[in-house]
């Protein structure tokens, strides 16, 4: 039987820790990274500086910025920006407002229903239809284009859509997106990898190979 043909490979990396992630805050746009999250960039990128790949391709929010700046610096690849790999994206009023804040704390938990009902929509947030619709381009934009490996540094929530949806298909429900969010967790700068390839008597498709692997933080 003949080898898997792989005709992509994909590097994912969540960010590495801001200062949002330990915050009492609704996590922003513009939160940079923290201490550690920059020693945590520095141990991805010096990880990442060992692999062979084309093109490196971020989130525009300041915490995966400064982490694939930080790749950048060591494989002297040049960083492409990309609105597809945001992470969700909540109502504007929420973004950096205290949990204490008892309007936006409302308005969260209404949204946060809405990550998980097709159709619902609260204020500017991004809704399940939303983010399936954004997983499924983001994948082809990855399977289209001409390079074949690729480091592409997103969000935790993001990923793990991305991965759901790869592992479920089109069987990816409401209820089962909710039970993946809440059971399956992701490290700050974890690396995950998908491969898109072909097998015998199968078509070419996107395969979950690695996910989460955060072993370089143990130096």
């Amino acid at each position: 039987m003949d080898k898997p043909k792989i005709k992509k490979i994909v590097y994912f990396v969540r960010h590495g820790q801001c200062e949002d992630n330990v915050a009492s805050v609704f996590q922003s746009p513009n939160s940079p990274l923290n201490e550690r999250g920059r020693k945590q960039a520095e141990s991805i990128a010096h990880r990442i500086s060992k692999l062979s790949f084309d093109a490196l391709i971020t989130s525009p929010y300041e915490r995966a910025k400064q982490t694939a700046e930080e790749i950048s610096k060591y494989t002297d690849k040049k960083v492409e920006y990309s609105e597809l790999f945001v992470e969700r994206v909540k109502p504007t009023y929420v973004n950096g407002k205290p949990y204490t804040d008892e309007k936006a704390s409302t308005l969260w938990r209404e949204w946060e229903r809405s990550l998980f009902k097709s159709g619902m929509r609260v204020e500017n947030g991004e809704n399940f239809d939303d983010l399936l619709a954004r997983t499924d381009k983001a994948l082809s934009f990855l399977q289209n284009r001409t390079e074949h490996s690729f480091v592409v540094v997103t969000h935790g929530y993001f990923l793990q859509t991305i991965i759901a949806r790869v592992l479920l298909g089109n069987l990816l429900s409401g209820e089962a997106f909710r039970n993946i969010q809440r059971t399956v967790a992701m490290e700050n700068t974890g690396l995950t990898v998908l491969q898109y390839r072909e097998s015998f008597e199968e078509k070419p498709t996107w395969r979950l190979w690695i996910y989460n692997d955060h072993a370089h933080l143990a130096d």
